[in-house]
């Protein structure tokens, strides 16, 4: 069985809220079910235009405001933070399958902890357990009183600071709010709501959960990304669950096509040939995107099905820079076109632009720039600011 390319866009866009239009409710249980819809939102500190948690979602309903996930987060407790393959924001209902994950670092951080981070943080963990549990909730700039503050950036921790850290990535602690970008930590019990602690489900009903859940969010994938979805579960048992899916029947073996015509083996639902052309016809608009954002975070999957390298320039540091440290991809339609350097400058009301690259063979003719422009003034008025400047030269060769 062969998916197209573009059908296979078709399908991935869609499970990824990116086939229609951003335009509808985002907030209360309307950004809880997107949410639900796309698995999860990576947090992330970088605030060059908005932080990435809150580009995630407005690039899919611009009436989104992040006072609406901050209400679901810290009153409402329909989401809750915890690890992906980073720091994500997740439906508060997978809490009882991540008692396996916590497990898991437990046994996996215990080696590497002791070489990455100084010494004394394991004799914190009772201190701070029996401090919050007494005083309440705590920033790490609460604890560890008369420790030395490191120096050496941002994991360069103070030993109470890396045990707040080991606590909450072992599950005894949860992110109770977050304060700017400053996390408060507090105990499980008074953060996860009383059903959704209960016991976990069995590992191998676990591994099942992770495996089919990654399949039914992206539509196809092979075992690797399968895995690496969650990232919870190890590359045998993703390999074990294909094996056993398959001979279930509840997977099929296809070839996919990538945007520069190879095909790669792939697995997918019997179906998925008529959910792809089920799914709906993909909106011409144009978005600028998170570079984190769930349908790009694999740069191997990006290139393969939309032909856009996305990795060096970005993310390693001694490498030749050519688009800039943070630069945002531009999706229009179902084709990434571009990629964009744009800050928002606050204090003097301006989001600037840069430098815009366009793909190979992609034109900013009158009819895109009027799409980008607008969708620069989107950005512009949820960023805060009240107008668009197109520095000197912004527009730059492929």
């Amino acid at each position: 069985m062969l998916l197209t390319n573009p059908l296979a866009r078709r399908l991935f866009l869609h499970r990824h809220a990116l086939a229609e239009a951003p335009t509808g409710p985002a907030s209360g249980q309307a950004l809880a079910d997107l949410i639900g819809r796309i698995g999860f939102v990576q947090v992330d500190s970088i605030n060059t235009m908005a932080r990435a948690h809150h580009m995630i979602l407005f690039s899919r309903r611009q009436s989104y405001k992040p006072e609406a996930l901050k209400t679901l987060l810290e009153r409402d407790r329909k989401l809750w933070e915890h690890w992906t393959h980073d720091a994500s924001i997740l439906p508060v209902a997978l809490h009882p399958l991540w008692h396996h994950r916590f497990q898991r670092d437990t046994a996996r951080l215990q080696g590497n902890w002791k070489s990455w981070f100084r010494d004394g943080y394991e004799a914190q963990f009772d201190t701070i357990l029996r401090r919050i549990e007494a005083e309440g909730p705590v920033t790490s700039s609460d604890v560890g009183e008369g420790e030395a503050r490191g120096k050496g950036g941002w994991w360069d921790w103070h030993p109470s600071k890396t045990a707040l850290e080991w606590l909450w990535r072992t599950g005894q602690l949860a992110i109770s709010r977050r304060d700017g970008f400053q996390k408060v930590y507090d105990l499980t019990e008074r953060v996860i709501p009383e059903p959704h602690r209960c016991a976990a489900p069995d590992e191998a009903a676990m591994v099942d959960w992770a495996c089919s859940s990654a399949l039914d969010h992206l539509g196809f994938a092979d075992a690797k990304e399968l895995r690496g979805y969650w990232h919870t579960i190890r590359p045998e048992e993703a390999k074990a669950w294909v094996t056993q899916a398959l001979a279930r029947g509840e997977i099929v073996e296809i070839e996919v096509e990538g945007a520069e015509g190879k095909r790669k083996r792939s697995y997918a639902r019997p179906d998925v040939l008529a959910h792809a052309e089920a799914a709906p016809e993909v909106t011409p608009r144009l978005r600028i995107m998170s570079p984190f954002d769930p349908a790009l975070r694999d740069r191997d999957r990006a290139e393969f099905l939309f032909g856009f390298f996305y990795r060096i320039e970005v993310f390693v540091p001694e490498a030749k820079r050519i688009y800039g440290y943070y630069v945002f991809p531009i999706l229009e339609g179902d084709r990434l076109i571009g990629r964009i350097d744009v800050k928002a400058f606050r204090d003097a009301g301006a989001l600037r632009v840069k430098g815009l690259w366009p793909e190979p063979g992609v034109k900013f003719g009158a009819g895109r720039m009027k799409k980008l422009e607008s969708e620069l003034a989107r950005w512009a008025a949820f960023s805060g600011c009240d107008r668009v400047e197109f520095l000197d030269g912004w527009l730059r060769e492929g």
